[in-house]
């Protein structure tokens, strides 16, 4: 009962601090990444010869940044729909282990909105809901659908300028571009470190994934090498957070 009780507070809370429009405020720091990066895959996505309604349906049930630049590489190099539907599968099981790790900050909420936020969760939008649920137990699903909708029309937006007007970009690279998605990643992870009071840790663990990142790439394909990282990264944080 007493467990019930806290839990019930803490809901109360999140629902009278957070709200949808708080959470596509949130959402604003992705915003300019999303529309560099975003636009980078739509004149790729052109360029691989896929329409403007092609590139739509793509941003829109794909819904995945590198995901999109393997299909559109794939397809330019003739590779079977097969082995692009493979790759991306191999490339998006890191969404598995983002959506376990804020599954349990949705545990209050009904299976059908658990299964509508987790498709709509990116890699962006776990850094930034991390971040703000840090010091939390239970999540609001207004603020969470704030900033998940607001990425999502943005990169569906971002996508269809690129298809449209990337015929004039011919290196987006020149532009910085490609940088946008690394650059976006950085400073999430600089808000997050400094929000928490464990910085030595976080460096560590930061040390940590890149280190294995670099070792597993010689062991395994694009993607693995990532997911492998993530894993041991996370567990040696873990250990340390726990016996330190």
């Amino acid at each position: 009962m007493k467990q019930e009780h806290v839990s019930a507070e803490a809901y109360v809370g999140t629902q009278q601090e957070d709200s949808f429009l708080q959470g596509v405020k949130d959402c604003l720091p992705t915003v300019f990444g999303y529309l560099s990066i975003g636009f980078a895959a739509g004149v790729i996505e052109r360029t691989a010869g896929l329409s403007i309604l092609e590139i739509v349906l793509m941003s829109l049930f794909l819904y995945a940044g590198s995901a999109q630049f393997i299909a559109a590489g794939m397809l330019v190099a003739g590779a079977p729909i097969s082995a692009i539907i493979l790759t991306i599968f191999f490339a998006n099981l890191r969404y598995l282990l983002l959506s376990a790790a804020l599954a349990p900050y949705f545990r209050h909420l009904p299976t059908w909105k658990n299964a509508i936020i987790g498709f709509q969760l990116t890699d962006e939008t776990f850094g930034v809901a991390a971040n703000h649920l840090a010091n939390r137990t239970l999540a609001n699903d207004r603020w969470m659908f704030g900033l998940n909708i607001t990425a999502y029309v943005n990169w569906l937006i971002a996508n269809v300028a690129g298809g449209i007007f990337g015929q004039w970009i011919a290196k987006p690279e020149d532009y910085g571009l490609d940088f946008a998605l690394p650059a976006m990643f950085i400073g999430l992870l600089v808000l997050q470190i400094l929000s928490r009071a464990k910085i030595r840790i976080d460096l560590l663990v930061t040390i940590s994934a890149i280190a294995i990142t670099v070792g597993a790439s010689f062991l395994f394909s694009g993607g693995i090498d990532i997911i492998v990282a993530t894993v041991l990264a996370a567990t040696i944080g873990v250990i340390i957070e726990k016996w330190l």
